[in-house]
């Protein structure tokens, strides 16, 4: 992904190169097991990795850093290594004046955050490539994203110069902008109680609304990105609030994402994002957490309205998930990336999705003139240069109806066109794969594969679920209750991150709603518990993004905004409800109230930005109810309560008397089964059929 910033030199930058002596570096990215990395291990550029090693060496030296970020599937760091990392002239400039570093800000988020803080206060905007340079203690006093190459060696000379010959000015800017990085997102502690309320919501949803696309879903930006944790707000808020309005513009989004270039009409999967309004050409890398969390939104689309368009979608992405980014441990990689070789060898972006309609008439031989009004080989799907993107405008159902063939036929009929094309795509280049590990977004899809296990019972996605979350108990999860975040060729690294902790804690909870099994919540709760302990701030009621063992970072960031991953500090809050109903804990509810409080006026005043926070505020404004299924039948009945979507409930069950949740306590009646239906530990009467139970139920 890149936004295009404009080069903010600062005029005292403009000075003439000057030369120092040349250190004959070598390039050190072999060593390490990043893909993206790796990448630019044979650049002519000494690159390094960030480590306590490299940062005591450029103050030793005292050389500027240039700090170069990216992932392996980003279109535009391709580009940028190609024109002046790769370049002899360049890398001379770098190597005699900079220590190097590349991160892979898949595997640092951390780092990344704060020196995109840094761009985006410089630049008002930000992407990747994000290209810093900074002091010898690592405070930035440059940055942008992409650079030519000429652009990049006068950025280059020039900064250098100015560090030569005044470092004063320098290192005066770095400090003001130093401290405009640990002021950008200061959260402070709100000690007056606030009463959260309905209208607030609705108003704030009521704004949201004037950015909905109405023709095309989603929202009107282009670059347009699907956002599944706004659109998950927006399903519950459609059903709770009996919003027409916005249940259509969810439909409609859903409906067209499904239908658009972004969604691959082959193979299954969703790339990035679309570079176009109608959710048409994509930015064509396909990430794990996109995938998992769409695959999230569709299963409980699915609940609510048992659409076959939403299960088909279900079934393809999960199909690509096992395909393509899933290895035999159970483990999901991250990424495949947005270019692939073409038929001249040469990397191109979309080399392995598009097709030219000289193609397509030679491999569909019976029914192409019915091919070609489906998937749009018209001017609506051109993509560039005689190339297209298979795009679709109508439902099987219209479209049989105005071919005046049997919605059988025609499934048959794409059927057989999908293998055909499969074949084909299979005799390209594929794209590279992205295969390291990260906890966060294996969590991410764990919690995807639940979530279409509740919608469509398919034992196999709760068996994928299963395995990969025993993996990260097993290999991931330390005895001292640390997380790595990173696994690679066999081996575990890198401390993990709050969101990291987060996105376990809620995938182990949805676990327990589905298996009963009080393992995952124990496990919850456990881990919920060591992130309060190493990450918790207790002046402001926040957590940090880094835990107490970070420590060689220039600030200790505190994410709360909710981006296409929502952010940590919304996702524990939410936990932190959930887990303050299943065993009566107090504290736990406390500080996810305290934490609401603190966000209050920022999620009224920019809902989409903080959907994830809407999902607790929602919680605190309208009924929310705890379900106890307890007997020997607990299982069964349970199963046909998740076939239900009920947003504003948490789950619990057991089929025998051995368990320690205070939720259950008292509830189990020898050869019978109960369903309870709570409200903050207040139950109605016991009911043995869930069609009784949910009427106690109000949205």
């Amino acid at each position: 992904m890149i936004y295009k910033t404009k080069i903010l030199l600062i005029i005292s930058l403009l000075f003439f190169f000057g030369c120092t002596k040349n250190t004959d570096q070598k390039n050190e990215l072999a060593n390490e097991t990043s893909p993206y990395l790796l990448q630019h291990a044979n650049n002519p550029v000494h690159w390094k990795a960030w480590n306590n090693k490299t940062l005591e060496l450029a103050k030793k030296e005292n050389k500027l850093i240039v700090i170069s970020i990216g992932y392996s599937a980003c279109h535009w760091c391709h580009v940028m290594e190609e024109e002046s990392f790769e370049n002899d002239s360049i890398a001379k400039i770098m190597n005699e004046n900079f220590i190097n570093i590349k991160v892979d800000r898949e595997e640092r988020p951390d780092i990344d955050q704060i020196y995109m803080n840094a761009v985006q206060l410089m630049t008002g905007s930000g992407g990747w490539p994000l290209n810093c340079i900074a002091l010898p203690d690592g405070r930035p006093i440059f940055g942008g994203t992409y650079f030519t190459k000429e652009q990049w060696k006068d950025v280059l000379q020039n900064i250098s110069k100015l560090y030569k010959d005044t470092p004063e000015k320098a290192i005066d800017y770095a400090t003001k902008l130093t401290e405009g990085i640990k002021n950008s997102e200061l959260i402070t502690l709100k000690k007056n109680n606030i009463n959260f309320k309905k209208t607030d919501i609705q108003q704030a949803v009521w704004q949201w609304q004037q950015n909905f696309d109405t023709i095309y879903g989603g929202s009107k930006d282009s670059p347009k990105f699907p956002m599944p944790n706004s659109l998950d707000y927006l399903l519950r808020y459609a059903h709770q609030f009996n919003d027409k309005k916005v249940q259509n513009h969810i439909n409609n989004t859903l409906k067209k994402l499904a239908f658009g270039g972004i969604y691959d009409q082959i193979n299954g999967g969703f790339s990035r994002y679309a570079t176009d309004t109608k959710w048409h050409i994509p930015h064509f890398e396909k990430m794990l957490y996109d995938n998992a969390q769409l695959v999230s939104l569709y299963a409980k689309a699915y609940q609510q309205s048992k659409n076959p368009l939403y299960k088909n979608v279900i079934e393809e992405t999960l199909n690509f998930v096992k395909q393509e980014l899933t290895d035999k441990n159970g483990t999901f990689f991250s990424s495949l990336d947005a270019d692939s070789k073409n038929e001249n060898n040469q990397l191109e972006e979309g080399a392995y999705y598009y097709w030219t309609e000289k193609e397509l008439q030679n491999l569909i031989k019976k029914n192409y003139t019915l091919f070609k009004d489906y998937y749009n080989i018209n001017n609506f799907g051109l993509w560039e240069k005689e190339r297209y993107v298979l795009i679709k405008t109508s439902s099987d159902e219209d479209f049989s109806k105005k071919h005046k063939i049997t919605t059988d036929e025609l499934t048959k009929i794409i059927k057989n066109w999908k293998e055909t094309l499969k074949e084909a795509r299979n005799k390209k280049r594929k794209p590279n794969l992205d295969d390291k590990v990260l906890t966060s977004w294996n969590a991410l899809m764990i919690k995807g594969y639940t979530d279409a296990y509740k919608a469509l019972k398919n034992e196999d996605y709760l068996k994928s679920a299963l395995k990969n979350a025993n993996f990260i108990l097993t290999n991931q999860l330390q005895k001292d209750g640390n997380l790595y975040r990173n696994y690679k060729n066999g081996k575990s690294s890198i401390n993990a991150f709050s969101e990291d902790y987060a996105t376990l804690i809620a995938a182990f909870l949805n676990l327990y709603e589905v298996t009963l099994d009080e393992k995952w919540l124990v496990q919850s709760k456990k881990i919920m518990d060591f992130t309060l302990s190493n990450f918790f701030n207790k002046e402001n009621g926040m957590f940090y993004f880094t835990s107490n063992k970070n420590n060689n970072l220039i600030s200790r960031k505190v994410k709360v905004i909710d981006n296409v991953i929502a952010s940590s500090n919304s996702i524990l809050a939410n936990s932190l409800f959930k887990l303050s109903l299943y065993y009566a804990d107090a504290n736990y509810n406390n500080i996810a109230q305290q934490m609401m409080s603190n966000l209050y006026t920022d999620v009224l005043e920019s809902p989409s930005g903080y959907s994830n926070w809407l999902h607790l505020m929602t919680n605190y404004t309208n009924p929310f109810y705890e379900i106890a299924t307890v007997g020997q039948e607990a299982l069964l009945k349970n199963n046909d309560l998740l076939d239900l979507y009920i947003p504003n409930v948490i789950i619990a069950g057991d089929t025998a008397t051995n368990n320690t949740i205070p939720l259950l306590k008292d509830k189990f009646i020898e050869d019978e089964t109960y369903i309870y239906v709570c409200n903050f530990g207040t139950c109605k009467l016991p009911q043995k059929q869930i069609s009784k139970a949910i009427k106690f139920i109000k949205k």
